[in-house]
């Protein structure tokens, strides 16, 4: 097996989506720190340690290696030596993808199928899921994590120092500001959202968080033995996602850029480039690179009308389109048997789990119902994928199509209800799928000239697609009529998935939540000795009327693509 190949190395795990530059010696970002003799010993043989980099709203054409207008040399020299993932498949949006991460499992298994987890929800990663950090301190590691969490907190027993982390540093909503930490979750609805451990970091905002995680990667590294325990860093970067901010001196390569949120977005990532060069520069200095694997990938796809490119691809953050679950990926490591190459095999975000746990020599078995594959032979090897199919997600909240029907998915499924399914080289989509333009980079650089040159593609009366994505990856060709047979079998396919599935978490938003309760900071509201008070699916609220008109408005500039969209709308 490939573990043996492991004996005496660790494994450095970056999922990432964002740019921090590949300046290891950049005097700003790497602090001078005292360098213990961890190096100076003799290698003693224990599973590798790992260091999982993840990063936010970075879309399929974000990155260098892929064409991009966006400057990405350490994230491209790092997928050049390594394996680039090139069939690799994340959700549509932040909460299921980072709960697909942690659990090896679809949301469809964990109740967290419709849209994401709100501040004030008394909701988060199910209490009996044993996650994967868990999995891995069970395996002799010490676990960290910094950054975006955005997996619940209404209660303590959510926090990631609950669900196996030994140490914490970052943001446990969705979106902060930047520099602030200040977090919104609707007019006059804001609170400070810094966290160490379990407490509220109320003195350490005030530098770019991208900045400030990266520190704090570099301080775990230089405190821990590389020799003495395996490590876990699970860094999970804000960046690329609202509000758009950069330090000024990453926006002045990108000034001949017409359009203003791709210019500030490109920034963002550079930064990103940098820490991950800065991060990496750390896993030499303190004797961990030679010992290491390094994993990249985003969590969803990215949002154009915000900066973000999928293109080629079809659609675009929160759709089922390939350009909202297409991720970007890669690994690099010494470790690697054959390297410098691209990867076709299909992977998804739920195989990371049986992954690290197998190259940590724990036992994924332990862990019923996982969703994931051990994929290290696939990566390492070019052995052949043992994932055939793809469940993207089955949410039966989402708002059904008008035109769907039990007839039209053959009396045997349902097509208003919004689907979605990888098999092979099909994929199928029922219900409404979301926003399906094919959007270049550059567009929308002002108003009226770049909105009415859109490539638009409205199908208001359409409820099923199938496509063959390895003939088609940018889904331009429908093949359902032609291929009723496939159509049957998929639909079947969602059928049996299904029936598999568990009751939707989407509660209704609690008063208690109100971060004016909490000193003005987020944070857990419900004790733990606090029962819940959720007894199956809860539905979305209606719309308040009231707002309506302005929720048209702000929807209406950020299409625009004006300055407004800078801020947090």
């Amino acid at each position: 097996m490939a573990v043996s190949a492991l004996t005496g190395f660790s494994v450095v795990s970056l999922l990432s989506l964002g740019y921090l530059s590949w300046d290891l010696m950049s005097p700003n970002q790497v602090e001078s720190e005292s360098v213990p003799n961890f190096r100076d010993r003799s290698p003693v043989p224990h599973p590798p340690h790992i260091i999982f980099i993840m990063t936010d709203d970075q879309g399929f054409n974000d990155i260098g290696y892929h064409g991009s207008d966006i400057q990405t040399p350490t994230l491209d020299k790092l997928a050049a030596d390594g394996v680039k993932l090139e069939n690799y498949y994340i959700q549509p949006i932040c909460t299921p993808s980072r709960s697909q991460l942690i659990t090896g499992r679809y949301q469809i298994h964990t109740g967290l199928q419709h849209s994401i987890i709100r501040p004030r929800q008394p909701n988060c990663l199910p209490f009996d899921q044993v996650t994967l950090p868990q999995r891995l301190q069970e395996a002799g590691y010490s676990t960290h994590m910094v950054g975006k969490w955005h997996l619940g907190f209404y209660k303590k027993q959510c926090l990631p120092t609950r669900r196996g982390f030994d140490s914490y540093f970052g943001s446990l909503t969705g979106s902060v500001d930047y520099y602030t930490y200040k977090s919104c979750d609707g007019p006059g609805m804001c609170g400070f959202d810094l966290h160490e451990g379990e407490t509220v970091a109320w003195g350490q905002g005030g530098k770019y968080s991208t900045h400030l995680y990266t520190q704090r990667v570099r301080k775990i590294l230089a405190a821990h033995d590389p020799q003495a325990q395996p490590l876990f860093i699970y860094l999970s970067f804000q960046a690329v996602h609202t509000p758009l901010q950069s330090p000024r001196e990453y926006i002045y390569p990108y000034r001949g850029l017409g359009n203003v949120a791709r210019r500030k977005y490109a920034a963002m990532v550079s930064a990103v480039d940098e820490a991950v060069r800065n991060v990496t520069y750390a896993l030499r200095k303190y004797g961990y690179y030679q010992n290491s694997v390094i994993i990249f990938s985003t969590d969803n796809g990215g949002q154009p009308f915000s900066g973000g490119s999928n293109w080629p691809l079809r659609g675009r953050k929160g759709t089922y389109w390939e350009g909202g679950v297409r991720g970007l990926g890669f690994v690099h490591s010494p470790l690697l048997r054959r390297k410098r190459r691209v990867s076709k095999a299909l992977v998804h975000i739920t195989d990371w789990y049986p992954t690290l746990v197998g190259l940590a020599r724990g036992n994924a078995s332990q862990t019923e119902g996982l969703d994931g594959y051990d994929m290290w032979g696939a990566i390492s090897e070019e052995k052949e994928s043992p994932r055939l199919e793809i469940l993207h997600n089955i949410d039966p909240l989402y708002n059904p199509a008008r035109s769907g029907s039990l007839q039209s998915g053959y009396g045997i499924w349902n097509t208003a209800i919004q689907a979605s399914i990888r098999a092979g080289d099909w994929k199928l989509l029922t219900g409404d799928p979301g926003y399906g333009d094919w959007t270049p980079p550059q567009m929308l650089p002002g108003f009226p000239d770049g909105w009415w040159n859109l490539e638009r593609h409205l199908e208001p009366q359409k409820s099923v697609w199938l496509f063959n994505i390895s003939g088609d990856p940018y889904e331009r060709y429908d093949l359902a009529e032609q291929r009723p047979d496939v159509v049957k079998e998929l639909l079947a396919r969602l059928v049996f998935y299904n029936r598999t599935s568990v009751p939707v978490r989407y509660p209704s938003e609690d008063p208690r939540g109100n971060p004016d309760l909490n000193d003005g900071a987020w944070g857990p509201w419900v004790g733990d000795e606090e029962e819940d008070h959720w007894n199956g699916v809860y539905h979305k609220k209606t719309k308040n009327r009231k707002k309506y008109k302005l929720s048209k408005t702000k929807s209406f500039f950020r299409r625009l693509n004006t300055r407004i969209m800078s801020n947090r709308i």
